[in-house]
């Protein structure tokens, strides 16, 4: 582990010959990306058990640090899905303020994760653990919203998959339809939107021409918004809104507050902290690669882990302080920019400036926005999050593969996302090592008369040799592999001299090491000499270090060969 203080954001890099040209391009990408994060910012603090305005001060501050200090050129930074279902738990059972107090601790782990240059140890998460989480989430964040779709009547939503399918039963009867109408016409909007402007398209075809590029230059998210929201009011449909459940929005700026903060209280939110930290640890660096496949701009580097977990973790530890909630890369948002033409971290500058002048300008107008609505933008966001086809693909995979995925995905829906990353790390080592152990083989070959250490004396007879190729890696998980060696020997004859090839031994280990002292240890006591030949580096250095190398040589060998 390397410890480097060096804290270079990739703004500094990316200002160097910064024209006039790139301004444009960074200003139109950011206001769009701000619009569409407006919706997307209050569904998602909504879905969580916090105030619209949580979500939106969270896109705005967090949006802001993470593209200034960050290490990368166009990802925007701020709630995500991925987090709704944590911090929902969290607030279900700690509360509002212990959420703050580890999100806040998440954040300098995140700051510390970055000054170590542990940012690659990200990567070694298995993809199937990945997918199986992602798939999990999208499953209890459309879950989450079937209330608010419906129109239910419930107080608040139990923060456990078999509670919440039980509260909706029950509460079945107080169905909304105005309320599941204007859902579904969300979603369908959602989806319907961006093909109306595809090449060919009717809607292309009658309306040819400039107007239908700005046309489909308006978000989905907006559209859906603007027009359904105008249409409760217009016609006033009996439906739940921000206004009524929330009161609105405040129109200023947010107050800076310290919660009551502890560390008795800060040894209570371990398992949160670490679950925030982790969730975007992972989302985020997950979202710099995806926008690194994405980008097509000559002036996008390839992003720098480490700088930007400590950009995350800054942005984490400031939010808490007001009211926000858990920040990380969002992957739909990054790729609105990269699309709209961003080329630096300039373009997610402005994206958090777009939404502050909507909020401090527009807040009152959210007041007729229906929770429907808002839902709909959910079960949409929790659609795409989903990589469903992996479950079509299951079948091309192993057995092992199968078992990370839906171990993981099972566990996220029914217990929580904790339980299912610890348990499938688990089941990946364990698998790993089953994996690895059953690539280690021994093979012997057919038994020959010699001697180990030069020819026999004059007039005594050749001792008899018996030699075995070892294959692999010998390690914990692989040394009961020897034991048939020991076997054989003490089955053997008496003299028996053994002979290891370890030509294609990679990897030894201490465990590995204890299992050839005891090949030694049979070998000399029926009166037999052990030799290990064409040994590679790291066995080597290993047997050397070890003094096992001069255990071999006081068998009284010629020439001991290690």
């Amino acid at each position: 582990m390397t410890f480097s203080p060096s804290f270079r954001p990739r703004l500094l890099d990316a200002l160097r010959g910064y024209g006039q040209s790139r301004w444009l391009a960074d200003v139109g990408a950011g206001v769009t990306v701000g619009i569409v994060a407006l919706p997307l910012a209050m569904a998602f603090a909504i879905a969580s058990g916090l105030k619209p305005e949580a979500g939106l001060w969270t896109a705005i501050i967090a949006g802001f640090l993470i593209s200034a200090l960050g290490g990368t050129n166009a990802q925007i930074g701020g709630p995500a899905g991925a987090f709704i279902v944590i911090v929902y738990g969290i607030v279900e059972r700690y509360g509002v303020a212990n959420l703050l107090i580890s999100t806040a601790c998440a954040g300098v782990l995140l700051v510390l994760l970055g000054l170590f240059r542990l940012g690659t140890l990200v990567r070694f998460v298995p993809v199937s653990i990945v997918i199986g989480f992602t798939n999990g989430i999208a499953v209890l964040i459309a879950l989450s919203q079937v209330k608010d779709w419906l129109g239910l009547s419930i107080d608040r939503m139990p923060g456990d998959f078999f509670s919440q399918v039980g509260a909706i039963a029950r509460h079945i009867g107080t169905f909304n339809p105005y309320a599941f109408g204007l859902g579904l016409a969300c979603v369908a909007l959602l989806f319907i939107w961006p093909r109306l402007f595809l090449k060919g398209s009717p809607v292309v075809r009658l309306l040819e021409g400039h107007s239908v590029r700005q046309f489909a230059r308006v978000p989905a998210p907006v559209v859906a918004l603007v027009l359904l929201s105008v249409l409760a009011w217009a016609f006033r449909f009996p439906v739940e809104t921000i206004g009524s459940r929330f009161g609105g929005i405040p129109q200023g700026l947010p107050v800076f507050a310290l919660p009551d903060f502890s560390w008795e209280t800060v040894r209570l939110l371990v398992a949160p902290t670490l679950t925030i930290a982790l969730l975007g640890a992972i989302e985020s660096l997950l979202c710099a690669r995806v926008a690194d496949q994405l980008a097509t701009d000559p002036h996008h580097k390839k992003h720098d882990p480490n700088q930007e977990l400590m950009a995350q973790g800054v942005a984490n530890l400031v939010v808490p302080f007001f009211g926000g909630m858990p920040a990380t890369g969002t992957i739909a948002r990054t790729v609105t920019n990269i699309r709209s033409g961003a080329t630096s971290p300039v373009a997610g500058m402005v994206h958090a400036a777009t939404l502050a002048v909507i909020v401090l300008v527009a807040a009152p107008l959210a007041l007729h926005i229906p929770l429907a609505v808002l839902a709909g933008i959910l079960l949409y966001v929790a659609w795409n999050m989903g990589e469903w086809h992996e479950f079509v693909r299951l079948k091309y995979f192993t057995n092992h593969y199968r078992l990370l995925m839906l171990g993981t995905f099972f566990l996220t829906v029914v217990f929580d996302l904790t339980v299912a990353v610890e348990v499938g790390l688990f089941m990946a080592c364990a698998l790993f090592v089953r994996r690895m152990s059953a690539l280690f083989r021994v093979e012997r070959q057919a038994d020959t008369p010699g001697a180990t250490g030069g020819p026999p004396p004059v007039g005594t007879a050749p001792r008899p040799v018996a030699t075995w190729h070892l294959h692999g890696a010998l390690f914990f998980g692989a040394a009961a592999k020897v034991d048939p060696i020991v076997q054989a020997v003490e089955e053997g004859p008496h003299g028996l001299d053994v002979v290891l090839d370890a030509s294609e031994l990679v990897v030894l280990d201490t465990t590995g090491l204890d299992a050839l002292a005891q090949i030694l240890k049979a070998v000399a006591a029926r009166g037999g000499r052990l030799s290990v030949v064409n040994l590679q580096d790291q066995p080597r250095s290993l047997i050397e270090r070890s003094g096992f190398a001069a255990k071999l040589a006081a068998q009284g060998l010629a020439d001991v060969p290690i």
